[in-house]
């Protein structure tokens, strides 16, 4: 069996080959079991991780955000059925490009609306605005214009805009990564008529003790944010500017679904554990346990698990729940957990993985572009769970 000392030369080995600094903490029923930190969080100053180090979570945010709507959803609010117009009139009339035999593209009324299931599984097609189809040159537009007619502007805005755009597909047929978390975000904020921020506080990070984790920088978080370093193809580092930094600025005023918020290890390792757990941390009930039973319940059809993991070594084995991804093959995945694992995972090197059925889960951080998921995460994964 594996020991933690595996794991510690293991990250260890990462930072001697070609990684400024991580760090990872893994727990089962409530209690550390491990944590180390290695390398460092910024390589010109010479600032070593350590457990106050603050990392950007990017996509981790979503997970977040999801188990927040899911709140919502556990008091009655919504249903997962709910036409997402039903909350943001918006959406009542949305259309659809349209691709005939010939390359000829249209736009079309789409035959049925967007659900609130879609933006939570990304089946609603609204991609990110950095792809290259048309309709992610039209968000990029609409963002464009926000920011010249606002200046700063908040997610329900956004979202809000983001209805005139023509989907890439009719809501519910396939799966495409975007932007269904962002709504989710605005759904939130418009549902409980709290700022996103604001929910999450109250509702997540204040009872479970995540005194680390916002959107916005407060105390001396900047001072510890990690140091975002671009890896070159000689090996060689060079300092970038964070992800979505702009963002936590205080005077900053848009808080995404699908990523923006900042974390530590050991905070995020807090959230991990309240839902391995039964949605309960230190005696704190954040949400229900069938609730999380749902999360981590594959929502895909064949069709949409061949968008959603085809030819991708990182997601084999997985299908994808409400804002998840699901373990669902033991075999494909090579993956020596449970079925119905779940997490998610972070464009600049973040980790989670959550099992319930052990009571178990680990975080694991970086921050580096390109991040290397495959490589680091799922040698993490595998020498974590052969520790239990």
């Amino acid at each position: 069996m594996a020991r933690f000392d595996d794991l510690s030369r293991l990250l260890n080995s990462f930072v001697e080959n070609g990684l400024p600094g991580c760090a990872c903490a893994i727990a089962k029923n409530g209690e550390i079991l491990w944590e180390g930190y290695f390398g460092y969080a910024d390589l010109e100053r010479k600032i070593p991780i350590n457990e106050t180090s603050v990392f950007r979570l990017a996509s981790m945010t979503k997970i977040i955000i999801c188990t927040a709507a899911l709140i919502l959803y556990e008091r009655g609010k919504y249903l997962l059925s709910d036409p997402v117009y039903e909350y943001i009139p918006e959406y009542k009339e949305t259309y659809v490009y349209v691709r005939d035999k010939k390359g000829n593209v249209r736009i079309e009324k789409t035959k049925n609306p967007i659900l609130i299931k879609h933006a939570f599984t990304m089946t609603l097609g609204l991609p990110y605005p950095f792809r290259d189809s048309p309709t992610a040159i039209e968000m990029r537009k609409v963002k464009e214009e926000l920011t010249k007619k606002y200046g700063k502007y908040d997610i329900v805005t956004e979202a809000k805009a983001m209805a005139t755009v023509p989907l890439e597909f009719e809501p519910g047929t396939r799966w495409l990564y975007g932007y269904g978390h962002d709504i989710v975000a605005a759904l939130i904020q418009i549902i409980s008529g709290k700022k996103v921020s604001e929910f999450l506080r109250e509702e997540i990070f204040e009872p479970l003790g995540m005194n680390d984790t916002g959107y916005r920088y407060f105390g001396d978080i900047e001072n510890r944010m990690v140091s975002c370093y671009k890896r070159n193809e000689d090996g060689t580092f060079e300092k970038v500017k964070g992800m979505l930094d702009e963002f936590h600025q205080p005077d900053a005023v848009y808080e995404a679904g699908g990523a923006g918020l900042f974390s530590t290890v050991r905070d995020y390792l807090k959230f991990s554990q309240m839902l391995a757990n039964g949605g309960v941390y230190k005696g704190q009930k954040i949400i229900g346990r069938k609730t999380i039973d749902l999360m981590r319940t594959n929502q895909l059809n064949r069709r949409q698990l061949l968008d959603f993991n085809k030819n991708n070594i990182y997601l084999s084995g997985y299908g994808y729940g409400l804002g998840v991804r699901t373990l669902m093959s033991i075999n494909e995945s090579n993956f020596n957990s449970s079925i119905g694992e779940f997490g998610w995972t972070g464009a600049l090197g973040t980790y989670v993985s959550i099992d319930p059925s052990e009571g178990f889960s680990l975080v694991y951080m970086h921050q580096m572009i390109p991040n290397m998921e495959e490589y680091y995460h799922l040698r993490v994964r595998s020498v974590a769970y052969g520790c239990l």
